[in-house]
């Protein structure tokens, strides 16, 4: 206990941890303050000395496996508010300083993501039941993040609609446009896009299980003549569009491999075309991906730092054309998803299994923090060929919003 103990004691600083360890000693550490009381119990002596050496992983899998467990009404949510509030004082302890400098040394191993290995990490998360998706997911089974424009009222079905007439905004479309899509989701974008500006779509995804229901959706919505789906990895995609859009896929390329994306996305727009790119950042310097997200839900994901991203696009003569950077709103999207899960856990677990919830509750939980509390944040890029592709003030984007909604207010929660 003795090695935990002095981690712990140099982590915890805000809020307070009480810890039974594996034989009833009561060990409290952190002053009560600034953040949440959390009593955790461990069932295995090995924990302890796992737990000092390697905490981010060992405690998402100790409360997976039930060997770690919370008491007096605390929650993961909270044990893990309080692993937030105190994330600073984690990653200055020595032992943690040398286990981030291994990961950062490896990273590019850990991100490796050539043709077939990429599509294997896609398909690790992505081909789960839909239905498990449908449980904590809009009814357009958006898994991006949203785009709120009142986080106190707003519903996650309106944010959502909101998001894609931001991107569609952003596109300038006309009818008869050609527009590709770099990882398709469950369509709902094409779908939107093709609906609504007349665009004729190529949609692209490596996960047969998305593919399948995003053919079945074009069909139901009447544009399955102007979208067109096809289980490709984006570097086998070829031909010229007007437009070229890419929704939480950059995430999943992997550090090694941002200039081949951003290579694919030049070669795959028109001379007078652009791209929009929408993905997670960090605005911090260059980092690794958890081990926790690293070995159970992304697999070769890695959430870049903008040096590494307009570093990128320097070294492929791609022009920036707009930067916007949207903080917190996958905070609000990610919490209500959590709390969807939560309502719904019940179903989540007949379709697979208690230790399969609480891997959820612990991805949804840290992943919402992250956004609150860490480094990560969204960002949406306008990229094109020509310095003259995209207007020269941003005004049109305002504008074009607004004309898409035709002067309706937010969509409201309803009592």
């Amino acid at each position: 206990m003795r090695l935990l103990a002095g981690l712990l004691t140099k982590f915890i600083r805000n809020g307070r941890l009480r810890l039974y360890d594996a034989v009833g000693g009561l060990h409290e550490f952190g002053s009560g303050e600034d953040g949440p009381t959390v009593t955790v119990r461990l069932h295995d002596r090995a924990l302890e000395r796992k737990l000092a050496l390697n905490p981010e992983l060992i405690a998402a899998e100790a409360y997976m496996d039930g060997t770690l467990t919370f008491e007096d009404g605390a929650t993961v949510h909270q044990f893990l508010e309080l692993f937030s509030v105190n994330r600073s004082g984690l990653a200055s302890a020595g032992s943690q300083k040398l286990i981030r400098r291994l990961w950062r040394g490896v990273k590019r191993w850990q991100q490796a993501n050539p043709l077939g290995v990429a599509s294997r990490n896609v398909r690790h998360h992505y081909d789960l039941s839909t239905d498990l998706f449908r449980l904590f997911l809009d009814a357009g089974l958006n898994y991006s993040c949203a785009y709120y424009r009142d986080p106190e009222t707003d519903t996650l079905e309106g944010a959502q609609e909101a998001k894609l007439v931001h991107i569609a905004a952003k596109l300038r479309l006309e009818p008869g446009m050609s527009v590709v899509e770099i990882g398709s989701g469950w369509g709902s974008l094409a779908i939107h896009l093709a609906r609504t500006r007349g665009a004729k779509v190529t949609a692209i995804n490596v996960s047969p299980e998305q593919l399948a229901i995003s053919r079945r959706r074009v069909e139901e919505a009447g544009v399955g003549d102007r979208v067109t789906f096809l289980e490709r990895d984006y570097r086998e995609v070829e031909g010229r569009f007007d437009r070229v859009v890419s929704v939480g896929m950059m995430e999943h390329v992997g550090v090694g491999h941002f200039d081949d994306y951003f290579v694919k996305v030049r070669e795959l727009m028109t001379d007078d075309g652009f791209a929009m790119i929408h993905a997670i950042g960090r605005m911090t310097p260059p980092g690794t991906t958890g081990p926790f997200i690293r070995k159970y839900i992304f697999p070769g994901g890695y959430v870049p730092a903008l040096s590494e991203v307009f570093a990128s696009l320097e070294r492929v003569g791609l022009w920036a054309d707009d930067t916007e950077i949207l903080r917190l709103h996958y905070y609000y999207t990610i919490r209500e998803w959590r709390r969807r899960f939560a309502a719904n856990r019940e179903a989540a677990a007949k379709l697979y299994d208690e230790r399969f919830c609480r891997m959820w509750e612990f991805y949804l939980s840290a992943v919402e923090l992250g956004f609150l509390h860490g480094s990560n944040m969204v960002f949406q890029l306008l990229l094109s060929r020509q310095r003259d592709a995209v207007p020269i003030v941003r005004d049109f984007i305002v504008d074009a919003e607004r004309a898409m909604r035709g002067g309706e207010a937010p969509a409201r929660k309803t009592a």
